[in-house]
């Protein structure tokens, strides 16, 4: 079984900017969101995909991936996705050793910035960079299923004074 093991954070700052290596605006949907999965079609430049991601257990989770004609994407995204949708820019940015994946949103998710480090093990070390702000690995708002659901400009300040 395909595995993802990932860590999220919020980002402080936007010193990570001046690190960035390329950037892509991601445009995704939900066909599906339940307890134990969520079934989301993916557009990002002239690619798209349709991806089946497992609940998430701590900073595991199984995940399916697979290609899919762009044309086909945009009309499931447009015409299906009643789940919600998302969208984003994805930046990469290399610090030490590591390439961390920085989404900015947008839409009702404006202001919103999330960096995210894919890893080879629940107990891998790495160093964190200044801009990294506080882990929500355990926080399911922060997934994207959640966020097309429940914007984060809805959350009346969360616990930090985050969203609107």
């Amino acid at each position: 079984m395909p595995v993802e093991i990932e860590r999220k954070f919020l980002v402080a700052g936007d010193e990570w900017r001046a690190q960035v290596t390329r950037s892509e605006l991601f445009r995704q949907g939900y066909l599906a969101t339940t307890g134990s999965c969520s079934i989301r079609v993916r557009v990002g430049g002239t690619s798209a995909w349709i991806s089946v991601k497992g609940r998430v257990t701590g900073m595991r989770r199984a995940e399916y991936e697979y290609e899919i004609p762009l044309a086909e994407a945009n009309e499931i995204l447009d015409t299906m996705c009643d789940e919600g949708r998302v969208e984003k820019y994805r930046h990469w940015v290399e610090s030490g050793e590591r390439e961390w994946e920085i989404d900015e949103f947008l839409g009702a998710n404006a202001g919103l910035v999330v960096a995210e480090l894919e890893i080879e093990s629940e107990r891998a070390e790495f160093a964190r960079p200044a801009w990294l702000g506080r882990e929500v690995t355990d926080d399911l708002r922060y997934y994207n299923a959640s966020l097309a659901q429940l914007p984060w400009s809805s959350w009346a300040g969360g616990e930090d004074g985050e969203g609107a």
